[in-house]
């Protein structure tokens, strides 16, 4: 600024500059999340369950037990010797809290054929956000203050508090929260530090009556250590540098530690009654999507 207390015109520009480039990342991210969740929406016909609410689901044969005031008159007097019952979907409006790692660490895509775990994780999450969305439920960004979202243009409240355009290195581990009892929680990252605080936080909320999923997104290179020859390796946070003179031999070592690392989550998970899950960046984003939008309807409650 000057010293009047006006921006200068290059700070000007510099704004609208960022402004643009965070502008651009809105439509084309929003098209990508809604077509991976439409595709994923489409498969999930007949998952719906029976309980309380105003939408109709099916009808099915009376049975005994059945109070009288569920049976579909209208319906039943269009077959003979035989009553049906009206059953109507569960839409009672639950709260799923989202975090996504906003580490440099994630900003990584070994291949230009394939998307950066950010960029996959930030889908991902969007994606998720329609599905839930449109069953009815409230979305929240885990560690803000601000209410889940709710009815029309959730999605796009999402992805701008998202923030898909800032790295913070600092908050690589999901942050402590208090939530209302029976939460879910998603927590999707590439996990790749030690466990000690993830832990701490997963049974923090678990403590709190929530249930939840770990994601953990890698790059296809981080799961097979694909390295030959000469290579040096560069950390993104910390820019420090590594360099290995044959790194095939350091292939089976490497391995059997990421597979220990990947098994003590799968542990934390299990033994907090969550669900862990795990996604390559070369693989559909379907896939992960429908497993997760899964691993969640199991941890809900319906009433039949």
């Amino acid at each position: 600024m000057d010293t009047t207390g006006n921006m200068t015109s290059n700070e000007t520009q510099a704004i609208r500059h960022d402004a643009e480039k965070v502008a651009e990342l809105f439509p084309a991210l929003l098209v990508e999340a809604e077509r991976i969740a439409q595709t994923v929406a489409a498969g999930l016909h007949g998952r719906r369950r029976a309980g309380p609410g105003e939408t109709f689901w099916q009808h099915r044969p009376y049975a005994s037990g059945d109070p009288v005031s569920m049976i579909d008159w209208r319906q039943s007097a269009r077959v003979a010797d035989r009553l049906y019952i009206r059953q109507n979907e569960w839409e009672a409006a639950a709260a799923v809290y989202i975090w996504r790692d906003p580490s440099h660490s994630m900003n990584f895509s070994s291949q230009k054929t394939t998307p950066t775990k950010r960029r996959r994780a930030d889908i991902l999450c969007v994606a998720l956000s329609i599905l839930l969305s449109q069953a009815g439920e409230r979305i929240g960004i885990l560690g803000e203050e601000r209410r889940p979202f709710h009815g029309r243009n959730t999605a796009s409240r999402f992805l701008e508090a998202l923030h898909v355009d800032a790295f913070d290195d600092a908050r690589c581990t999901p942050p402590p929260a208090h939530l209302p009892t029976g939460a879910r929680v998603v927590l999707v990252s590439d996990f790749f530090s030690e466990t000690d605080a993830l832990r701490a936080t997963v049974e923090a909320l678990t403590g709190a009556g929530a249930k939840g999923v770990l994601l953990q997104i890698c790059d296809p290179a981080e799961e097979d250590f694909p390295f030959h020859g000469r290579v040096e390796f560069r950390d993104i946070e910390s820019k420090e540098r590594l360099t290995f003179g044959e790194t095939a031999s350091l292939q089976s070592d490497y391995k059997i530690k990421f597979t220990a690392h990947r098994e003590a989550l799968t542990n934390l998970a299990t033994t907090a009654g969550w669900t862990f899950l795990s996604h390559r960046t070369d693989k559909p984003a379907q896939m992960a999507l429908m497993a997760l939008y899964t691993a969640l309807g199991d941890t809900r409650v319906w009433t039949k």
